[in-house]
This record gives structure tokens, sequence and C-alpha cells, in this order.
């Protein structure tokens, strides 16, 4: 960390990539059909910018509207190894944005939820953040945490003292007057002109200039950055109005440039921080968003993935479980897993999670459908239906998740689980699990704990029938 306390305030969001590969279309529309191979999560929006400033080796506290439901817990966990975070509440569903991609293109993008800041957070711990900041970034995503008048009281007392940064959106609350920069990109700023209808692109240098020398004077800013993608950046100060290039650095043609927008506005935060010259700073930001694309752009940041899911696996999985996986692949923790029918729970059940949870950070349980566990065990089970147990399990302390299968091995839900432990009770060996080639294959282990003696699920069944 430089020391410097940088504070990122705005709206987060979730987002999420799909991606997977297609070489078919769909036999009821002429749509394409996408086989997912993997999925990752990152911060998005003011969560984004607030981890690539703290990657750059900034102090960073997030001011956020965070909510209390899956979505955000997994993106509050996302951000909690990088920045502190201050929250406001939430109102509504977290902000999802998911791509669906392949072949390094997005195809579609799906979007949920509805949330939006509720208020302010509270006003004494809040003073004390900003009376810390050395710079401030405000990431309006349109979902109202820039027009809390708390939050834009605050604001207007911190532009006479630090480096504001507003980095601003069509449907958000204007920028606060006397900001150090304002950052709209093409489409922000031609949405914020008087007559949008006249000026419907910057696609050249001198309107662009003239676009940005409207904007300054309409938000009474000290300066303007539009940002224009591969064309750098159109700036206008006091000093007048010039044109910020790219830098030569090589960007690969199918390159992603999401979340470039956050990487521009955070970087040029953090150049203000050490230095007066808002050229500079633009300067600077514009080599380091293209440096955020040319190495990856968002997929740089990213969770690392979870397998691709197979038929079923959404249903069953749900989003308690994705977030098991996801937070514990992105700490780097050690996945446990076991399975089986779990009809009628004893003591050598209980005996046995505890044992497997024992050995590894997080421990899913993957159980045997109803039908699955017809076909295993005969017409007259399961005794207990799937729904039942899987709330029983999920009750007990060492699970951490659970996951029901259709298929007479859970081998399919492991290819996607892919966990480093792989535990079963009994005395099995390696030729009686089919499912165990598989884990080896992808680096796990397998490991067989004894059972505790005197209890059997099938023993309980037949002796409650003969009672």
């Amino acid at each position: 960390m430089t020391g410097s306390r940088l504070v990122v305030l705005g709206d987060s969001l979730l987002d999420s990539d799909v991606e997977g590969t297609v070489d078919r279309l769909c036999p009821d529309a002429p749509v394409p059909v996408v086989d997912v191979r993997e999925q990752r999560w990152r911060p998005g929006g003011a969560g984004l910018a607030a981890l690539l400033a703290a990657r750059a080796g900034h102090d960073v506290l997030l001011v956020t509207a965070l909510g209390v439901d899956p979505a955000a817990r997994l993106l509050a966990d996302l951000l909690a190894a990088h920045v502190e975070v201050v929250r406001m509440p939430l109102r509504g569903a977290t902000v999802c944005k998911t791509r669906i991609r392949a072949a390094g293109r997005s195809l579609l993008r799906v979007d949920a939820g509805d949330g939006r800041a509720a208020g302010a957070p509270g006003r004494d711990g809040f003073t004390d953040v900003l009376c810390r900041a050395e710079a401030v970034l405000v990431c309006d995503y349109g979902r109202d945490v820039t027009a809390d008048p708390t939050v834009r009281e605050a604001l207007v007392g911190l532009v006479r003292r630090v480096p504001v940064v507003w980095d601003p959106h069509p449907r958000g609350a204007p920028p606060v007057p006397g900001c150090r920069l304002v950052t709209p990109n093409e489409t922000e700023a031609v949405s914020s002109l008087p007559r949008p209808a006249e000026a419907r692109s910057t696609s050249t240098p001198a309107v662009g200039l003239a676009a940005a020398a409207a904007l300054r004077a309409r938000w009474r800013c000290d300066a303007v950055a539009i940002t224009l993608g591969a064309r750098g950046a159109a700036l206008a100060t006091a000093q007048g109005c010039s044109a910020v290039p790219v830098p030569e650095i090589e960007i690969p043609p199918d390159c992603d440039p999401c979340g470039a927008g956050d990487a521009f506005a955070a970087a040029v935060t953090g150049a203000l921080l050490v230095t007066s010259s808002v050229r500079a700073a633009v300067a600077a930001a514009v080599h380091a968003a293209s440096r955020f694309v040319a190495d990856g752009g968002a997929a740089s940041v990213s969770s690392p993935p979870t397998g691709s899911p197979p038929t079923g696996w959404a249903q069953s999985l749900g989003v308690s479980a994705v977030e098991v996986v996801a937070r514990l692949r992105h700490r780097g923790g050690r996945l446990v897993a076991t399975g089986g029918c779990f009809d009628l729970l004893h003591p050598g059940h209980l005996s046995l999670l505890r044992q497997a949870r024992a050995l590894g950070d997080a421990l899913v349980v993957c159980v045997n459908s109803d039908e699955s566990v017809r076909r295993r065990k005969g017409p007259g089970r399961p005794i207990v239906p799937a729904a039942d147990r899987i709330a029983l399990l999920k009750a007990l302390e060492p699970v951490d998740a659970v996951i029901m299968f259709d298929e007479d091995t859970p081998t399919a839900l492991l290819e996607t689980l892919r966990p480093d432990l792989w535990v079963k009770g009994g005395d099995y060996t390696m030729d009686e699990l089919p499912e165990a080639s598989m884990v080896h294959r992808h680096g796990g282990q397998v490991v067989i704990i004894p059972l505790l003696g005197g209890y059997s699920t099938s023993r309980l069944v037949c002796a409650a029938r003969s009672a």
C-alpha cells in the first residue's frame, strides 16, 4: 500500500461471464446453442473501480449500497480481501449483469436485479471516512448512491479540499460543482449535452473537444475528459482543449474492452494524488486503460472459474452453492466433496461428514435424487424425499452446500466441481468408484473413510419394517 487513502463512492454491481462454445443452432429457433464451459464473477461498477485502485497499491475504501441477498454476499466477499467497505442500505435485489460469451465474443447480456440505494451510510462513520480521504472517485451507475442528499452535501464540502473525480451516468445525478475532473464516455457525453439530437457523436476531434468544453461549463467543474476508446480522450480544462491519444500498446484485435472506463477512472484518480496536472493524469489514465484492455480486461480481475454445469445443475445447485464454490476458489481454499443417498440420517453419516469437513475449507455434499435412489436401492426407497434430505443435510454444521444429481453416480457433477478431495465412506476400492479416475484426472484425491460401526440405513429400514 502507498498509504494514500482513496475513497470510491458509487453503485456496485455483480458482473459475471458465462464462457462456452457454439457449434450448432437451436432446433426450435434460429439462435445459437451455447455449451457452457465455465463461469466467472467479479465486482462491477464502483466495486470494479475500487478493486483496480487497490491493485494499483492505494489504500481504498468503498462507500456503496449493498443488500442482503446471495448476490450481495458474493459481491461483498469478492471485495473483502482488497478493499474496506462502508455500506449504504439497498432497496431491492442486487443488480447482476451476466454476459454469455463464446470464442472471445459476447453473444448476449442478461441483466437482473432492481436494487437502488435507500439511504445514506451512518453519518458518523461516513464523515470519518471522508475526513481521511486524499482523493475521491465517484462512480455513478444510475442507482441513486450519488442522489442521496447526505452524500451530495459531503461531496460539496470535499471538492474544496481534495481531488474529486466524477464518472457520470445518463440516469444518475449530475456532478456536484467544483469537481477536479468529470469523465463521461462518448455516449454519456452526448446524452448530457443540451441538444443531444444535434450532436449524436464526438467522432471528429473538433466535435469531441467542443463537447468537452460545453460540458465543463455545464457541470461547473475544473476539467472534463471524454473517453473515446481506441481514440483516447478529449480533454477540456481552464487552459484550453486538447486531444489525448492512445499510446503505442499492442492490443489484440479481439480484445474485450469491458471495464476499461472503470480502469480509466481509477487510474486518473490515483494519478491526481501525485500530480496537479490534469492533462498528465489523463494521459497516464489513457495508458493504464489501454494496458488493462491489452492484458485481458475485466477477465483479468474475475474470480477463478467454476466448471460447466450438467443438466439440472442450475436448479439443484442454487445460488448458495455457487457462492460457496466461487468464494472458496477465489480464496484458494481446499474444496472437499462427498456423496450418497443420505436416506434416514444416522450417526454414521454425521461421523463421515465431520471427518470430511475437517480435511478442507468447505464441504459440498452430492445427494442422489429420488429417482436415482430408487434405481440403486429398489422401489421402496427413498424413505425420505429429496427435498427433506437436502434440508436436513443443510442444517448440519459440517455441511457448506448440498447439490442433487439424477445420474447413478456423481461423475458429471464432479466434472463441474473438480474437488480437491472426494471422500467416500465404507470399504471401497478405487476400482469400485467410477468417479475416481475423473477426480484424479483433474488433480484431486480420493479419500476413503471407514464407516462408524453398527449403523446402516438399509438395516434401519429392515428393522422398522419387521417391528
